[in-house]
């Protein structure tokens, strides 16, 4: 268990983040990376209310807050159009009401359908905030930063929702949502292969990827049957992955044609 705890910490601490927008690319990375920290965050929320990896999923959850905050000073600074800023300036504040749902109350399954509510605002404006970005950089390597950036919120979305169901959480809904965010996944890795612009390395980031993935999907089939286990291995997983997908990301929003 604390080697499993240890491989989480190590994936929350890897991700790669510079201190400023360097570029269009790194915005969208960026913008990209709001969008899983705010699954990332409920994910690590839902962890704490099923008493699962406990110490990690607070770290995670405290970074992550961090990170957010910081991001999005960034990409507001940086907005090269008013519209692009008033998504910024929009996402400012359902983000102040979602960290206030974060820290707001301790974690409790009285709180945890508030909190997906909450979170869905939040995602939906940094969505919006990456598709601005990339249409704004208007290149073609600009879409694959963002579907590789949008894999790793998938990895945190299919998590969040496999703890909410566990939690009993509006479990169907929370079914259903995890198969729709598997479909996608599995899509965008078939896009991401196949791309003219897929290096020789990120060709072989993605074959790890794959093999991530092969044991998320493995702990995501224990959805029916939550045990302490499967909590624990989808959450160590999920995490893997994240951190695999953030690589990636990375080495697209390199590219500069």
């Amino acid at each position: 268990m604390k080697r499993r705890t240890l491989l989480a910490l190590a994936a929350t601490a890897s991700l790669g983040v510079r201190a400023q927008v360097a570029n269009l690319n790194d915005a969208i990375n960026k913008a990209g990376r709001q969008r899983m920290l705010s699954q990332r965050m409920s994910k690590a929320w839902l962890a704490l209310v099923n008493k699962t990896e406990a110490s990690s999923a607070q770290l995670i959850l405290d970074r992550s807050m961090a990170l957010f905050d910081r991001q999005l000073v960034e990409l507001k600074a940086y907005a090269p159009t008013p519209e692009i800023r008033k998504t910024y300036v929009d996402l400012e504040a359902a983000w102040s009401e979602y960290k206030g749902a974060l820290v707001g109350n301790h974690p409790s399954r009285d709180g945890a359908s508030g909190l997906l509510n909450t979170d869905a605002r939040v995602l939906a404006l940094a969505q919006q905030g990456t598709v601005q970005y990339e249409a704004y950089a208007g290149k073609p390597v600009s879409k694959l930063v963002n579907v590789a950036g949008r894999q790793r919120m998938l990895s945190q979305r299919m998590a969040k929702y496999f703890f909410a169901a566990a939690l009993q959480v509006e479990p169907a809904q929370s079914r259903a949502e995890i198969g729709k965010a598997r479909s996608e996944f599995l899509n965008a890795m078939t896009l991401l292969r196949n791309a003219p612009e897929a290096t020789a390395q990120i060709k072989d980031e993605l074959a790890l990827a794959d093999n991530q993935w092969l044991f998320f999907d493995l702990a995501l089939q224990q959805t029916a049957n939550a045990t302490p286990k499967a909590l624990s291995d989808l959450f160590v997983t999920s995490e893997n992955l994240l951190t695999v997908m953030d690589r990636v990301t990375g080495l697209y929003a390199g590219m500069t044609t």
